[in-house]
């Protein structure tokens, strides 16, 4: 889930990147700003510089941080049966002093060989304390039960790796004396207040001795969740005040106890205290300065019983270190010869713990220790590369570069500087570089409102203008509504009068028609009134020769033939009469059929023209429907147009 954060503390989905781990952290360059998918800003932990001092879980209110130890594997492997036997840390009895012997009864029913408290250890590395600081002179030493102080020596300031003494911490001791003295070859768990217990316990150098750091914390919760409980086990050694190691000044008082009061011990605790005394120190150290004895320091301000690696509920009492108080008195023995003999002198009691140790080879118990500050000393920046910096986050002066207001997280703006000079943050965790850029943004954006003001005054005028262009434009839209109505109309009754005009034409066609047949049978009738003519002349001509020839025969008679001969001559007279009248009808039917061929050719030149005008009238009707569609159209574009403008209008 969290696998791009390596080491034993890490930071979960919670953080908003308020920057108060960094302001506790020692040290500057174990956390890193990163910005998240979302462009939101979060603090990880850097595995690499972390030392495992657990300040951030003090300071961080939204619960961000959690921490890795070896619960899990430890109750993994106990099921799967491998044999392991248990060291216990003295303030778990101190914590939990109702609950921790039926625990580790119930740890021992599940399988776990030997139980041993570090307390016995914690008597080893007094005695090895005294024994290595009296035989070797070696005053000034500082004492490293505490792995977080150790981690932080040996990361970023190894020029004290040399006053660490060399001794191992009462966890080791215990181990050791496990493994050499009592000859168990289990693995060995580590019922543990501290979190920075398992990267002692992963040094090379403690040479795998024990296996699982098990952290109160996890271990509790894991025994209330599965009922892990049972009849109490027995401690397998008896030991001495070792047992109040875990308190404040605890391994000062041990020292006491053998030593008496008159050495100088420099008891120091605490997350911030602590560090900055380590960076005083190396000066102290580095000047050739007096050095007291021993320095007794400790990373948690409560000492072990307040661990890193303890319930967050234990550290809000004091309840605590009134049962320590209890396992103290209790430590303290009143048998003669004891290395606790209460009525002994320190001297008495220091020749009786040699005594009780003496079969001990110190050389057993001897730590040494690693120069890891190749790839994680601080990079300080010279007065070049922090102006560089400085000028990028417009901090262009003495004052704004001293400015000191820690909302980024370090004490000051060079410290932030150096931070970033070490690529563990960036410019945009500067709460002044930002109200900056805000300010500068403002000034911009008011810029860009004047501008935007002066353009919406303009836009106003062009606005007025259009909205005139716009009122002209729609009675322009309603004139021409209403003229292109107007035109659908007149097309309208264009089409329906050439409709009407075609079906007259119609009416005319049929009417030539008609008469051009009419003409054609006059014709014919006139064709036949000139055979009759000419039979009637025919007649005419027989009767003519007829009465000739009466009136010869009645010249003939004399007479008698006068009555004939005036018949004759009626006959001749009807005769000329019918020839006369049958010439006149020849004329006449001539000049009627002359008539009526130029009527019949008038008639289909009408029929000619009267189908022409009727091709151009159906043409018209036709142009003048498509024209009415179109008109149509126009119409519908501009009552649309007008929908629009009727729009822009309103708004």
């Amino acid at each position: 889930m969290y696998e791009n954060q390596k080491g034993l503390i890490f930071t979960n989905d919670r953080c908003i990147g308020c920057n108060k781990c960094i302001s506790v952290c020692p040290v500057i360059v174990a956390n890193r700003a990163v910005k998240t998918e979302e462009g939101l800003q979060r603090i990880e932990v850097d595995g690499n510089k972390c030392i495992a001092c657990g300040a951030c879980f003090d300071a961080c209110e939204h619960n961000a941080r959690e921490f890795v130890d070896d619960t899990e594997e430890f109750f993994m492997a106990l099921a799967k049966g491998e044999r392991i036997s248990i060291l216990w840390a003295p303030a778990f009895a101190a914590n939990y002093p109702n609950e921790y012997k039926k625990i580790l009864g119930g740890l021992k029913k599940m399988g776990v060989n030997r139980i041993i408290s570090v307390s016995f250890g914690a008597d080893i590395t007094t005695w090895g304390y005294i024994k290595y600081i009296s035989e070797h002179n070696f005053t000034g030493g500082i004492s490293q039960p505490c792995p977080a102080i150790v981690n932080y020596v040996e990361h970023y300031i190894p020029e004290l790796i040399p006053k660490l003494v060399p001794v191992q911490s009462p966890l080791m001791c215990a181990a050791i004396y496990a493994k050499k003295y009592l000859n168990i070859t289990d693995k060995l768990a580590f019922i543990s207040p501290c979190i920075a217990k398992k990267d002692e316990i992963n040094d090379p150098k403690n040479k795998g001795y024990v296996s699982y750091n098990v952290t109160f914390d996890h271990l509790i919760q894991y025994a209330r969740k599965h009922h892990i409980k049972a009849e109490p086990a027995p401690n397998e050694i008896e030991y001495g005040l070792g047992s109040i190691y875990p308190m404040p000044g605890g391994l000062k008082e041990n020292v006491y106890w053998f030593c008496g009061e008159q050495v100088f011990i420099r008891q120091i605790e605490g997350e911030k205290h602590a560090y900055e005394f380590l960076e005083d120190y190396k000066n102290r150290v580095l000047g050739g300065k007096k050095l007291p004895f021993m320095v007794d320091a400790l990373n948690c301000a409560k000492g072990c019983i307040y661990g890193t690696g303890i319930e967050e509920e234990k550290t809000k009492t004091d309840d605590i270190l009134y049962e320590l108080q209890v396992i103290k008195e209790a430590s303290k023995s009143n048998r003669r010869g004891s290395a606790w003999a209460r009525r002994a002198t320190p001297a008495q009691r220091l020749r009786n713990l040699n005594r009780q140790f003496a079969r001990l080879d110190i050389k057993d118990f001897m730590r040494e220790y690693t120069d890891k500050s190749d790839g994680n000393r601080i990079q300080v920046p010279n007065q070049s590369e922090l102006n560089t910096i400085f000028a990028d986050m417009n901090k262009n002066n003495t004052i704004q570069q001293h400015i000191n207001c820690s909302a980024c997280g370090y004490n000051t703006c060079v410290e932030m500087a150096t931070a970033i000079h070490n690529g563990c943050n960036n410019k945009d965790s500067c709460v002044h570089y930002i109200k900056n850029v805000a300010e500068e943004e403002k000034e911009r954006i008011q810029e860009i409102s004047y501008e935007v003001e002066a353009k919406n005054e303009e836009m106003a005028k062009k606005n007025a203008t259009i909205e005139e262009m716009v009122a002209e434009a729609y009675g322009e839209f309603n004139t021409l509504n209403i003229s292109i109505d107007e035109m659908i109309d007149g097309n309208n009754n264009n089409a329906d009068e050439s409709t009407n005009i075609s079906m007259a034409m119609l009416e005319v066609v049929n009417f030539c028609e008609d008469m051009r047949k009419s003409f054609g049978e006059i014709h014919e009738l006139l064709e036949q009134l000139g055979g009759n003519n000419e039979n009637i002349t025919k007649v005419a001509a027989k009767t003519n020769l007829l009465s000739l020839n009466a009136s010869i025969e009645a010249a003939r008679a004399g007479e008698v033939g006068k009555g004939f001969a005036v018949v004759a001559q009626e006959i001749k007279t009807l005769s000329d009469v019918s020839r006369s009248a049958a010439d006149d009808s020849s004329k006449n039917k001539d000049h009627i059929v002359t008539a009526m061929t130029r009527l019949m050719e008038s008639s289909e030149n009408l029929m000619k023209i009267v189908d022409n005008v009727n091709e151009r009238i159906t043409n018209l009707a036709a142009s003048t429907e498509e024209i009415a569609a179109s008109a149509t159209m126009i119409g519908q574009v501009a009552s649309e147009l007008h929908m629009k403008f009727d729009r822009i209008k309103a708004l």
